[in-house]
């Protein structure tokens, strides 16, 4: 768990980013136990019903899945749903806005992408 929780959003989306971050980087793999809303809220000190909120949400998105009694695991498909809703964060994020940019300086789609593709080749330089 990442020791400090901060100001930036709420308490909540920062557990959930935290679950969904660690299912991305392979720590938290296909049916492995994530930490309950108790240990969360130990750990946090913060109160229950906050991570629960977080984990929740991750169980009605098919991320993780309850299994009474026993406690909360990474579903199959959490990795493919964690993906496709992150593409989607990153297009509402970063390609609208930035499309909606370009059509202010009147810049058409080749252009967009000929800026990607100088990008792409000033790193590797």
């Amino acid at each position: 768990m990442k020791k400090i929780l901060d100001e930036s959003k709420p308490i909540f989306i920062q557990i959930k980013d935290q679950i969904e971050d660690s299912i991305m980087d392979q720590s938290y793999k296909v049916g492995d136990r994530v930490p309950s809303t108790n240990e969360f809220a130990a750990f946090y000190q913060i109160n229950p019903a906050t991570a629960g909120k977080g984990i929740n949400e991750l169980v009605a998105e098919g991320i993780l899945v309850k299994r009474r009694g026993v406690g909360m695991f990474v579903t199959e498909a959490a990795k493919e749903i964690v993906i496709e809703k992150r593409k989607q964060t990153f297009y509402d994020n970063y390609m609208h806005p930035l499309k909606e940019e370009a059509k202010k300086l009147r810049m058409n789609e080749d252009e967009l992408m000929e800026m990607l593709q100088r990008e792409d080749k000033q790193n590797e330089d």
